[in-house]
């Protein structure tokens, strides 16, 4: 029993040094490079080698190339940023929409993936929230320079990014797809995007978390809404547009800027760049009763789609001093000491 009890103690010991002497349990730069000159070909290789909350900031740096993975980030992942070489060429792509079958899903996802996401109820179809290139549960996450698409064809809803995490920070990075490209899911998250590119055609940014999106440039490709925010009643604040351009694709003639895909909804487009194609009313109520909560704000706005003399009259314009009270510290503001341009 003593002679046993001994070879357990050393191979306890053995897998503690072991785990001690990760050559990757440190604040070193891991490399990811299609053509195997990093240390790693895939990111989701990188993203599983990453120690469960780290106390140090974590750089994976993506050479430049097109990578087809499906990834999930998860929650107790921190401190992680996602750095690309070039943010046009450096591609994380995946192609799933919402219509699906959940078969055909399962046999082309990694296996962690198939298993964390295998529906329960024996639907047909994968729905929504499983169509994403890119989900983020962990917390204090970083993109940057970095394009996330979802290249599946118009046939339903087909997510890009997929954001779930607290103190999520997006820079200098290009978000593609057609319906639901953006989503923000969860209501007491804190999420920051800025000099981004986002486009799509219908609610492509959509859900409950608080965003601010500073100096993004936003693409209309279609007839349509840009945004469905669903921001909990209990939630101040929930998507904010700031120093924002909005451009369309050719044809494309009338676009609201949002429609509350729950009550409650909050939107907010303040110093923007608004052009013609701007329906005059500017919001769609959804549901006729939701004209009652949502949450729908303007102030400052520039270009031909700016003019407020038609807008709904559940929609509001700030005045000078509202606005001023709507700062990245006010909208962030919560029991810790995060903030995203410190």
């Amino acid at each position: 029993m003593k002679r046993l009890l001994n070879l357990l103690v050393l191979f306890l010991g053995g897998l503690l040094t072991t785990y001690a002497a990760s050559p990757f349990d440190n604040p070193d730069t891991l490399v990811v490079s299609r053509d195997g000159t990093g240390q790693f070909r895939n990111i989701s290789e990188a993203i599983e080698v990453c120690r469960a909350f780290m106390e140090y900031h974590k750089v994976i740096y993506i050479k430049k190339g097109t990578y087809k993975e499906k990834i999930i980030i998860p929650q107790w992942l921190t401190n992680i940023e996602l750095c690309g070489e070039d943010r046009d060429q450096t591609v994380i792509t995946w192609d799933d929409h919402a219509n699906i079958p959940v078969a055909m899903a399962l046999a082309s996802w990694p296996i962690d993936i198939a298993e964390a996401l295998r529906p329960t109820d024996g639907r047909a179809k994968i729905g929504t929230f499983r169509t994403f290139t890119l989900k983020i549960q962990g917390s204090k996450i970083t993109l940057k320079n970095l394009t996330v698409e979802n290249n599946a064809a118009r046939l339903g809803q087909a997510v890009a990014l997929h954001a779930d995490g607290d103190r999520l920070t997006f820079v200098n990075c290009r978000f593609l797809g057609h319906q639901d490209t953006i989503y923000t899911g969860n209501g007491h998250c804190r999420q920051y995007f800025k000099d981004c590119y986002i486009e799509g055609t219908t609610d492509f940014i959509f859900g409950p978390s608080t965003a601010w999106f500073e100096h993004c440039d936003i693409f209309c490709k279609l007839n349509s809404y840009i945004t469905a925010a669903s921001t909990p009643q209990d939630v101040r604040y929930g998507y904010i547009f700031n120093n924002c351009r909005i451009t369309c694709a050719e044809g494309v003639t009338k676009v609201y800027l949002g429609r509350p895909w729950r009550d409650y909804g909050y939107t907010l487009f303040m110093n923007c760049e608004l052009p013609r194609q701007i329906r005059p009313e500017g919001w769609h109520h959804w549901q006729k009763e939701r004209e009652q909560t949502a949450r729908y704000l303007e102030y400052n706005n520039s270009g031909e789609g700016a003019a407020t003399s038609q807008r709904v009259p559940w929609s509001r314009q700030l005045t000078k001093k509202e606005a001023q009270q709507i700062t990245l510290d006010a909208v962030f503001h919560n029991d810790d000491t995060w903030h995203p341009c410190r």
